[in-house]
């Protein structure tokens, strides 16, 4: 990987939890901003931020795979757009609290520097009870499509937009990814 700062040497990866426990802990929560849910605004001030910063923290990832992985972390009730999320990234990475460098494809993967893990470590107590008050809201949530399905559907989405973002499609793949969302819709429909 190239780093687009190579004078960012220190990067860290450190486990706070996996993203396994995060599902479980905010798996329920059921709207969202953006989805015209009854919780309003899912994240204070700062909030986003942080937990970025928390899911970095635990490995390298993409914009799109904070996007996946939030999306996941909320049962597929709100997903951050891109909108959101890449500016996010811009300023962590403009307050040294991430280091930017470039995947095999080019793309560009985010991972902790030593300034972030620090920052992350002061704000410890308010990640803690962001996720905290996300986990007591699940438990109170509807009924509505278990957790399983919401994820399928927000993995669903997090590939195909993995997929356009790889370039131009080809014909023939873009018909292929036509006929399967078409048979799934039919089959959706049926069951």
């Amino acid at each position: 990987m190239s780093s687009s700062r190579p004078d960012s040497s220190h990067i860290h990866q450190k486990n706070f939890g996996t993203d396994a426990d995060d599902a479980h802990e905010m798996s329920g929560l059921r709207k969202g901003r953006g989805r015209g849910g009854r919780l309003g605004r899912l994240f204070a001030h700062g909030d986003l931020h942080l937990l970025m910063l928390h899911l970095i923290s635990r490995q390298p990832r993409h914009g799109y795979e904070l996007i996946k992985q939030i999306e996941i972390m909320v049962g597929g009730e709100y997903t951050p757009s891109p909108g959101t999320i890449y500016p996010a990234l811009t300023l962590l990475d403009e307050q040294d609290y991430v280091v930017v460098s470039r995947d095999e494809r080019g793309k560009k993967i985010y991972a902790i520097t030593d300034a972030g893990v620090e920052y992350l470590s002061h704000h410890a107590d308010a990640v803690r009870s962001m996720i905290e008050t996300m986990s007591q809201v699940s438990r109170h949530g509807d009924h509505g499509p278990s957790e399983r399905l919401r994820g399928a559907v927000g993995g669903l989405k997090a590939a195909l937009h993995q997929r356009m973002e790889q370039g131009p499609l080809a014909r023939d793949a873009e018909e292929r990814i036509l006929q399967i969302i078409e048979q799934a819709v039919q089959d959706v429909l049926k069951a």
